[in-house]
């Protein structure tokens, strides 16, 4: 049995710090944790393999720049033979609070171009998704594309802990009970998500 976490952002040193590259900041935590890990180059992505409480995960970076991302997660998913309830995608989501996380088995693209691609190359959006807050701007591009202010760095390890603890939970304890957990959990203010 396979596991792939898919991380959105986009390659570059001018991006790395940049609200639209938290999924590449889980993936980063994430790796820490497994067991024997080999980073490979293939797919169009930044790949690595190792495991997990005997079970192979594939965390997977694309290189595509975020509007192309739907490429290497088509290209890994049917590599591994992949079913949709064994992918998960991590990315950030304008639409919540900094900090607050929430993760789903499927829904819309909600204007994220990173979830969009990998919709139409897939073919579906039914597959499960950790959305991670960053906050809403004035402009919505200049806003993704912006470093964290002081007062979110400071928070920021705390909340990609948080992000790496419940994939780790997905993988472990499946999504249901992942959802019950963070979806309900108090969110960076104090109060509570719906």
């Amino acid at each position: 049995m396979v596991k792939v976490i898919v991380g959105l952002g986009n390659p570059g040193q001018e991006y790395a710090k940049t609200r639209h590259n938290i999924g590449f900041m889980v993936l980063d935590r994430l790796q820490r944790d497994l067991v024997s890990p080999m980073i490979k180059n293939r797919f169009k992505a930044e790949i690595t393999e190792g495991w997990r409480n005997g079970e192979k995960i594939v965390l997977v970076a694309p290189q595509t720049y975020m509007n192309l991302s739907g490429q290497s997660v088509r290209e890994v998913k049917q590599w591994h033979y992949l079913a949709d309830e064994d992918l998960l995608v991590v990315y950030d989501d304008m639409n919540l609070p900094f900090g607050t996380l929430r993760m789903r088995p499927s829904g819309s693209a909600g204007g994220h171009n990173g979830l969009k691609s990998i919709g139409e190359q897939l073919g579906t959006l039914a597959i499960p998704r950790l959305r991670m807050g960053i906050g809403r701007g004035k402009s919505s591009i200049g806003h993704v594309l912006s470093k964290f202010s002081p007062e979110e760095t400071a928070e920021l390890p705390q909340v990609i802990e948080r992000a790496a603890s419940a994939v780790g939970s997905w993988i472990d304890r499946g999504i249901v009970a992942t959802m019950n957990e963070i979806n309900a959990a108090p969110g960076p203010a104090g109060e509570r998500k719906s």
